[in-house]
């Protein structure tokens, strides 16, 4: 869902072609816009664009997107990190030097998980690890999504929550949580009775793609990885931000809604 809407916001399809080129090439707005589609995305030879993006996953298999394993975590951390994620490992760090080696001017990295799940939590922690062994001085953002008790698909989630939110103290300079209740309650209001997990991930991805914009887009607000953990950490082991957003509202309700700036901040108190 986060590519999806980055692939909107830079004016591409869903196969990473700049839409109506015939346009951009005579329109230096767009020019602009496709420009700084290269900070998360890479320009290939026949002038497509491919995610700055590697995708892992334990028990799925589809070889064009995906670095899989050949048996899932099970919900337990304990196999994510030490069993299944141990042999792993090192291919998906192979592909990441390569991805770095790629980039004209590589800042750090951005992680996205569940802390619930055994990939999550048990690989996620062993690839933070690695991470900051080779890359040290570069910045890690994580953005992960915290289980809630009433909406829990698994008994082990909260040993692997504090199993991995111990590990993002030592191995990340800031982790944006997600609660997953809240987004569940956020689609409630929005109309949608029964949410599925794609309505899930859009809510998310709009709130990373506000995040991320100003790493995206040129402009007077235009920041740097580092200057995200300058601004948003006091303390280099408080780095939790809670991610809140507002205004949210269903399309029927956007077109006659009249919202103040006073009224956008308290919402997203509420």
């Amino acid at each position: 869902s986060c590519w999806e809407l980055y692939c909107k916001e830079h004016g591409l399809d869903e196969k990473g072609k700049p839409i109506n080129p015939e346009q951009n090439n005579s329109n230096q707005g767009n020019n602009k816009n496709q420009s700084s589609a290269s900070t998360f995305f890479s320009e290939t030879t026949s002038g497509g664009y491919v995610p700055r993006a590697i995708f892992v996953d334990l028990e799925l298999y589809n070889p064009s997107a995906l670095i899989n394993g050949k048996e899932d975590a099970a919900n337990n951390y304990a196999r994510g990190h030490y069993a299944l994620g141990s042999e792993i490992l090192e291919p998906v760090m192979e592909q990441i030097r390569r991805m770095v080696d790629n980039c004209d001017s590589f800042q750090g990295f951005l992680t996205f998980s569940s802390f619930g799940g055994g990939t999550g939590s048990g690989f996620g922690s062993l690839l933070s690890e690695e991470l900051n062994k080779e890359f040290r001085k570069k910045s890690k953002l994580g953005f992960s999504v915290y289980p809630a008790p009433q909406i829990s698909t698994s008994v082990v989630e909260p040993y692997n929550s504090v199993l991995t939110t111990h590990s993002t103290l030592l191995n990340t300079h800031c982790t944006f949580l997600a609660d997953n209740e809240a987004i569940y309650r956020m689609c409630k209001n929005l109309g949608i009775s029964e949410p599925s997990y794609t309505d899930l991930n859009r809510i998310i991805a709009q709130v990373v793609s506000s995040i991320t914009a100003s790493l995206r887009f040129p402009g007077s607000l235009n920041v740097d990885l580092n200057e995200f953990q300058t601004n948003l950490v006091p303390y280099p082991r408080i780095h939790f931000p809670l991610i809140s957003y507002s205004p949210m509202l269903s399309r029927q309700r956007a077109g006659r809604e009249n919202l103040s700036v006073s009224e956008i901040t308290t919402a997203c108190f509420d």
